[in-house]
């Protein structure tokens, strides 16, 4: 197991292009570092300390030219823009293209977030790795291939996709649980901790030995229907019914790169983090 560099190389100038929940976590623990942020975000939001936002729609092909300011980084962590709802599988080219047009330069280094969703074709059950080739089937799931395509074209950037991001203000499954819903007991399930996306997003960015690809994905797949029955007995109630017929489906994906990256996580498992989420709720 590698442990992590020596010496990181902190970003002087950060630019997030979109700023969501996970543009505006990552945006307040570098500006608490001492590190110039930047967002750029279609809507209107509150910014944390320390964080400049720019109000910019990246897919709209009648805006004004954008003019960026120069940055030595660059997260990318947009949706695939839509219009009524339907994705197109070209759909992040115009943000990418427009992001990379209103730059002064290329910066040095680029993250770019994507998705597992890749392997939504991949439902057999055997273990993904980043080196297996994508499999997507839906329209979002292609957008995200050649989102990532283009931005290694655009930027050469590196790819990191997230499983199932949960955490502080992410509770879904929770408020599922508490609902009584029925779920899919036999999904095959894969997740990470917002906090552990942070810290690998952080990592590519800041460390020499950072791979190209990563997939940002706990040591510790497990069924939906084991995750929502430990969740019911943290909360203190009884499991959700279950959805007939039982169905497997879903993926199986390897967290072995993330944990050599990164050394360790702060979450490795969903017991971890539900069981301090189920805690907050209820302190």
């Amino acid at each position: 197991m590698s442990t992590p560099a020596a010496s990181p190389s902190k970003p002087e100038r950060l630019l997030i292009a979109g700023f969501g929940k996970l543009g505006a976590r990552l945006g307040e623990r570098y500006a608490a570092r001492g590190t110039e942020v930047l967002g750029v975000r279609r809507g209107e939001r509150v910014a944390g300390a320390g964080v400049e936002l720019i109000r910019a729609d990246l897919a709209d092909s009648g805006a004004a030219p954008l003019s960026l300011p120069g940055v030595d980084a660059l997260v990318i962590t947009l949706p695939p823009p839509s219009v009524d709802g339907v994705v197109a599988p070209d759909g992040y080219r115009r943000s990418l293209e427009t992001l990379a047009a209103g730059l002064p330069s290329i910066p040095e280094r680029v993250v770019f977030v994507s998705s597992t969703r890749v392997f939504e074709g991949r439902g057999d059950g055997s273990s993904i790795s980043e080196t297996d080739a994508p499999a997507p089937t839906s329209d979002r799931g292609r957008a995200l291939v050649d989102g990532e395509r283009r931005a290694v074209e655009l930027f050469g950037a590196t790819v990191v996709r997230p499983s199932g991001i949960y955490g502080p203000g992410r509770d879904s499954l929770i408020r599922r649980v508490l609902a009584g819903d029925p779920i899919q007991y036999a999904r095959r399930t894969n997740r990470v901790h917002e906090t552990d996306l942070v810290r690998a997003i952080e990592a590519l960015l800041e460390r020499a030995d950072a791979p190209q690809m990563l997939h940002a994905t706990d040591a510790s797949p497990a069924s939906l229907g084991e995750v929502a029955t430990f969740v019911a007995g943290e909360l203190g109630v009884d499991a959700p019914p279950r959805i007939h017929p039982e169905e497997a489906g879903g993926t199986l994906l390897s967290g072995e790169r993330i944990l050599a990256f990164l050394g360790a996580l702060d979450y490795p498992g969903y017991r971890d983090g539900y069981a301090e989420m189920v805690r907050l709720r209820v302190a």
